[in-house]
């Protein structure tokens, strides 16, 4: 007997078998018992189409045996995956129908067994056999980007064909049958600054020189089509954000050619006189700026630093300025990129230069001595109101004021001295006596007239000198004495402890006729 599963040929003849105790006579009307015979079970794969639609049920092929006579005698059976839920068989046909629509995503193929019986005897007529009822593929899913939309960079000014990224899409349909999973990759919005390798997906510049300080973000609308993209093909789109990262292809550049400050001439070392900014259209580090003074009149006056928080010059007072020695400066300050990229040295020079000009404030300043302090000299007992010096004092501000001059009491207690005012000359108020007071330091104030709170300060030392008012005198008292007769012009000093007895032996051996004085002083 055969059993052939429609519509599947029969291929090949096989042994077959009957049940024990039945024999091919006993099939035929005779008895015996089971013998082996010919039977033509061919187990090809059977198909059914996906997403089938029809309001009966799919037929899907035929079971049948050659012990089959059409009489009804036999019996076909079916059991597995999907039996009686998804599959169902014609008991007396063997036709094969699938009950709902089948998604080939979902689970690509069924495994059953099939039985042909006697319906009588309930007693097999072929072995239990095993088959698969494959769910065949159409075209149902469109390409899906699993990971989009994406975001990516590439430097700016890149070459063409420099690789940005990479889009992947997957087709859930099935990639061994016809074209429903072959993907091919399209832009469909984004020329002709990239492209898409249809095949790989990976996406390229395509456009040289693209600028970042121009345009800095595109949005690349990327295409996958199934059915190797031909007509009729599902697709599925993704986005690509593509940011243009910053390279240093632009120079720093001042807004103006010059600046114009003021400093007073009062300002401290260290003082900012102004600030300058050179722009630059990169971003970042690429943005850092140095500036420098060019050396020239008055730059060794100022310095200049970077602010590191906004890319500003800041210029300080290096020196103090004096109105009156020098009233304007002008230097010229470099600004040049901190970070060069060797590539783009063909761009021109990445620096740029500015004017600055910086104004000297006069400042209301106290009047200036001609000196840092002054000595005189003057002779004990001068009578009072001579002059013994002057001291001078000016004021070197533009529209110069008259100065006065005073003596700072506390430095002259007994008022020994006065000056005069509009002079400045200092002369003896009180007699000096140098043997009580060698040295008189006193302290002389200059005052604006025009502004009295300026006032300057500068010490004088007045040396009082000897006259020659005392005689000499002894420390001590002396007592002469002398013999008589000493000789003339002789004189002797001796110790008074020795000289009664000098004295004695004197007028003893020469007589009183010499003259001899004898000076006796108990400091020796």
């Amino acid at each position: 007997m055969t059993l052939f599963l429609c519509p599947i040929y029969l291929l090949d003849i096989s042994q077959s078998w009957v049940p024990a105790g039945m024999s091919t006579a006993s099939q035929n009307g005779g008895s015996g018992g089971f013998q082996r015979v010919k039977r033509g079970w061919v187990w090809n794969q059977f198909f059914v189409l996906e997403e089938y639609m029809g309001s009966d049920p799919q037929y899907v092929g035929k079971l049948h045996t050659d012990l089959d006579k059409g009489d009804s005698a036999v019996k076909y059976t079916l059991s597995g995956e999907g039996a009686g839920t998804i599959f169902t068989i014609d008991q007396t046909t063997g036709d094969i129908h699938a009950l709902r629509s089948l998604d080939r995503e979902e689970k690509p193929y069924y495994t059953l067994r099939a039985q042909a019986v006697d319906i009588d005897t309930n007693h097999p007529l072929e072995p239990e056999s095993e088959f698969v009822i494959k769910v065949q593929d159409i075209n149902d899913n469109e390409p899906k980007f699993l990971e989009g939309p994406y975001t990516a960079s590439v430097p700016e000014m890149s070459p063409v064909g420099t690789y940005v990224t990479k889009v992947t899409a997957s087709d859930a349909d099935d990639p061994t049958y016809g074209n429903s999973a072959r993907v091919v990759y399209s832009i469909l919005h984004g020329q002709p600054y990239f492209s898409v390798d249809p095949k790989t997906g990976v996406i390229r510049t395509a456009l040289p020189n693209m600028d970042r300080e121009v345009k800095e973000l595109y949005q690349v609308l990327i295409q996958a089509k199934d059915m190797g993209g031909q007509l009729g093909g599902l697709a599925g789109t993704t986005t690509i954000n593509i940011t243009l990262s910053d390279v240093n292809d632009n120079p720093p550049r001042f807004a103006k050619s010059i600046f114009h400050f003021r400093v007073s001439e009062s300002n401290n070392v260290g003082t900012i006189v102004g600030t300058i900014k050179a722009h630059d259209l990169d971003i970042g580090k690429n943005a850092e700026i140095d500036y420098s003074i060019i050396p020239g009149d008055g730059g060794a006056m100022f310095d200049i630093t970077t602010n590191e928080h906004n890319q500003e010059g800041i210029i300080v007072l290096r020196q103090l300025v004096d109105y009156e020695t020098k009233k304007a400066y002008t230097f010229k300050v470099e600004a040049s990129n901190a970070h060069l990229d060797p590539r783009f040295h063909g761009y021109g020079p990445f620096k740029d230069m500015a004017t600055i000009k910086i104004t000297v404030m006069d400042e209301d300043e106290p009047p200036v001595f001609t000196k840092p302090s002054y000595t005189m000299d003057v002779y004990e007992d001068t009578p009072l109101g001579i002059i013994i010096g002057a001291v001078t004092a000016q004021d070197l501000d533009a529209g110069s004021s008259p100065v006065r001059y005073s003596i700072d009491w506390k430095s002259d207690l007994d008022s020994f001295f006065e000056i005069d005012p509009v002079k400045g000359t200092i002369s003896t108020n009180e007699l000096l006596d140098r043997e009580s007071i060698a040295q008189h330091n006193i302290t002389v104030v200059a005052t604006k007239v025009k502004n009295p709170v300026q006032t300057s300060r500068v010490a004088v030392t007045v040396h009082v000198l000897d006259i020659n008012e005392f005689p000499p005198e002894f420390a001590i008292p002396y007592e002469t004495f002398v013999c008589e007769g000493a000789k003339l012009g002789q004189v002797r000093e001796e110790p008074i402890a020795a000289l009664l007895n000098i004295i004695l032996l004197q007028c003893l051996n020469e007589g009183l006729t010499a003259g001899v004085l004898v000076l006796a002083s108990n400091m020796f």
